[in-house]
């Protein structure tokens, strides 16, 4: 019984293979996209325009021939630019000769696009800072604590003079990361565009994730600003708390000789409602949320 299943499963293989011979010797049409492969300029130049990333064919051949195309290791449509600088306007047709691959048992009924009109100009290089393309979503409380950190934070480009004068950064493939709730490390990688090469091809983010979390902050001293010489300002009080909000790591290191709270002489004397709003500043990566009290009450002395 068990040499009769094999005997069955042998047939249908070689049905099978059969079927495939006899249909891949009929002739097809297809669409086929190539890489489209600029080569041949002078040294120290490349292309500075933006032209289209592939050639589509429309092709006529045997089955087998097709499959071919598709799966081959030479997927590139190579189109020489002749070692001149300046614009160049290269119909695709005119460089089948040099993709000889393709004219194999081919015919090319149809190119798109036609034509195509670029810039081959000198390489230049300039060191732009990256920008990373990040769209990161948290574990509900938790955020980012404190700054991302870029290594490296900026790169050497090299590339067409034309396009590299006009760029003042680099931004990063873009990337998504969710449910985020410690501190991770990711390695982001730069866009590939044609005639550009970076000293580095990515960069590795760093980014300080934490529960976030709020603190109250107490006994912060106001300070009068720019009071003259012969005058003196009492507020009441002249101490004063806030909310801060911030990362679980980095609330638990602070204490009040961390913030800095001030009110400048001159909104003193401009105020017309007895009372005036005191400014603080927080240490980094941390946010006020409210003080209190509100508005400080004072008096002014003259000597």
């Amino acid at each position: 019984m068990r040499k009769k299943i094999y005997i069955f499963i042998a047939a249908i293989l070689f049905s099978f293979i059969l079927w495939g011979s006899i249909s891949l010797s009929d002739f097809y049409y297809t669409d086929v996209d190539l890489k489209l492969v600029l080569t041949d300029f002078p040294p120290g130049y490349t292309c500075g325009s933006n032209i289209p990333g592939n050639v589509s064919l429309r092709v006529k051949g045997q089955g087998w021939r097709l499959v071919s195309l598709n799966i081959g290791a030479d997927s590139d449509f190579k189109v020489s630019v002749n070692r001149d600088s300046g614009q160049k306007v290269i119909g695709i047709a005119s460089n089948l000769t040099n993709n000889r691959w393709i004219l194999s048992e081919l015919e090319i009924i149809d190119i798109a696009p036609d034509t195509i009109v670029f810039n081959v100009e000198k390489i230049i290089s300039k060191k732009l800072p990256v920008v990373p393309r990040l769209n990161l979503d948290f574990k509900p409380g938790y955020g980012l604590a404190s700054d991302l950190i870029f290594s490296p934070d900026s790169v050497i480009v090299s590339g067409p003079a034309g396009m590299l004068r006009k760029m003042e950064q680099i931004r990063t493939e873009e990337i998504e990361l969710a449910s985020l709730d410690s501190k991770i490390q990711k390695i982001v990688l730069l866009p590939t565009l044609r005639g550009f090469t970076y000293s580095s091809q990515s960069i590795n983010v760093t980014m300080d994730i934490q529960r976030i979390i709020d603190r109250q902050i107490d006994n912060i001293e106001v300070e009068v600003l720019d009071v003259p010489p012969d005058k003196e300002v009492l507020l009441f009080p002249n101490k004063i708390g806030c909310s801060v909000r911030g990362g679980i790591e980095v609330l638990g290191k602070l204490s009040k000789e961390n913030f800095k709270s001030y009110v400048y002489y001159k909104e003193v004397v401009l105020d017309t409602l007895g009372s005036v709003l005191p400014q603080i500043e927080s240490p980094l990566n941390t946010i006020v949320l409210f003080t209190k009290p509100e508005r400080l009450r004072y008096v002014i002395k003259s000597y």
